[in-house]
């Protein structure tokens, strides 16, 4: 196999490599006489104060560069590939894969499954552990990598291997032990399938995963997303609303006992459990620092505590505007409820709030994140929007312009003939999404 180049593509501004007169093009070789494999390495290499880089400049010279810094200060490079090596894929065909789920037609990147340990530390990404080889655990626990993120799904090792279809499946859960013996920090999230391991599996595995503590910090419950295209899929069903408080109720049973031993709630179940049982989402204190707060655990508490703070700090106004909010079905009581308190301090700002049911992927998909343009489109289209449609961040391809569906915001601003405002899913972007503009114009709220 060829050794794997690592050319840089850009420089940050400011950085200790536009100082040392870096350049797109250019080439690292190695960082203390080490060869870089990949980004593990790389952010490993660097966390010093005294280090020596050698950089194949575009121009066939070598520069050895002798660098003193703070021993957490980045250099500042960004490479032509993220990970710096290519992707691990998923060798597994799990029965609740959502990709698997996905229309035809739509991009590739979106096709591609990952099971990568190294996303797991650069990017949170969860990892079924059943292509993490030996050497690979051993790196982690030289680097003291933490924390890792583990899809788990259930300890019971032949369900396990029937689930992911891949009959290494079971045995891969051994790692876990290895892990902890390293002291490495571990999250563990559990797609909860109806009839496969939910009920007594659910338990079994939660009682299991306590050998795991304190090492194992948190573990989710999720439930299984399932689109309309499942043909020549597993057959999946929909958790009932009796469903729910079921599971809600295992949990809450778990949480008692792991509080009383462990001094924490380790379990969590996701917020659309509670949303589906029609139950109160639990107080903040009852997420114990939000662990599992990107699998949706405590984004609903953590919205409505972000809003009050900052809203109860604003004046009433008597401005006037005019806006729509578009979101997926599962946030709709909440944006609801949001709107209606803003406007007892705004009576003037008229908000229309639009559910967008999602058609692309189906009826059984509420996420906000899912939400497609054609569907908005489709929609809204000949809707009095006003002066702008206001939509979450999470329906963007991180860090840039473009739905799921390649849809692009302008877009649908040309289509809906009107602007549109992209704001961060908490409490306070929202208000700021809805307000901002009255800022700008130097208004007092008073």
């Amino acid at each position: 196999m060829n050794k794997k180049t690592h050319i840089i593509k850009a420089i940050e501004e400011g950085s200790i490599a536009e100082a040392l007169n870096l350049s797109p093009g250019d080439e690292l070789i190695s960082i203390n006489d080490h060869e870089v494999k990949d980004a593990l390495d790389y952010y490993f290499y660097i966390k010093d104060q005294y280090i020596s880089v050698l950089i194949k400049k575009t121009n066939g010279q070598e520069w050895e560069l002798d660098i003193e810094k703070d021993y957490d200060d980045d250099l500042g490079i960004i490479f032509d590939e993220g990970l710096m090596d290519d992707y691990q894929t998923c060798n597994n065909k799990c029965i609740f894969c959502f990709i698997d789920q996905m229309p035809p037609g739509m991009r590739e990147t979106l096709y591609f499954k990952d099971d990568d340990s190294r996303l797991s530390f650069l990017q949170g990404n969860y990892i079924t552990l059943t292509n993490l080889t030996d050497e690979e655990i051993d790196r982690i626990l030289l680097y003291k990598l933490s924390p890792i993120n583990i899809s788990i799904h259930t300890t019971n090792e032949e369900l396990r291997c029937k689930m992911l279809n891949n009959r290494f499946a079971g045995s891969s859960l051994d790692k876990i032990k290895r892990l902890k013996d390293g002291n490495i920090e571990m999250n563990g999230q559990i797609v909860l399938c109806k009839g496969w391991n939910d009920g007594k599996e659910l338990e079994k595995t939660i009682h299991d995963l306590a050998e795991f503590l304190p090492e194992m910090k948190s573990v989710s419950v999720v439930p299984v997303g399932i689109t309309k295209f499942r043909q020549g899929l597993t057959e999946l069903e929909s958790f009932t609303k009796e469903d729910s408080l079921n599971v809600i109720q295992l949990i809450h049973h778990w949480q008692n006992i792991f509080l009383k031993h462990y001094n924490t709630r380790f379990i969590y179940a996701s917020d659309e459990w509670y949303i589906n049982a029609g139950l109160p989402i639990p107080q903040s204190d009852d997420y114990q620092g939000y662990p599992q707060i990107e699998n949706g655990v405590g984004m609903v508490r953590s919205f409505q505590d972000e809003f009050e703070d900052y809203f109860n700090d604003l004046s009433a106004s008597k401005i006037s505007k005019k806006i729509s909010i578009a979101t997926g079905a599962l946030a709709t009581d909440l944006i609801n409820n949001a709107v209606a308190t803003i406007k007892e301090k705004f009576p003037n700002i008229e908000i229309k709030v639009h559910t967008i049911v999602n058609n692309y992927f189906g009826k059984n998909i509420t996420v906000a994140g899912l939400i497609t343009g054609k569907d908005l489109i489709e929609q809204l289209k000949d809707t009095d929007l006003g002066d702008y449609l206001m939509l979450p961040d999470t329906l963007l391809r991180h860090g840039e312009d473009i739905l799921l569906d390649d849809i692009k915001v302008e877009e649908i601003e040309k289509a809906l003939q009107t602007s549109i405002r992209i704001v961060k899913s908490d409490g306070k972007s929202f208000i700021e999404g809805i307000l901002s503009d009255i800022n700008e114009l130097g208004v007092n709220y008073e």
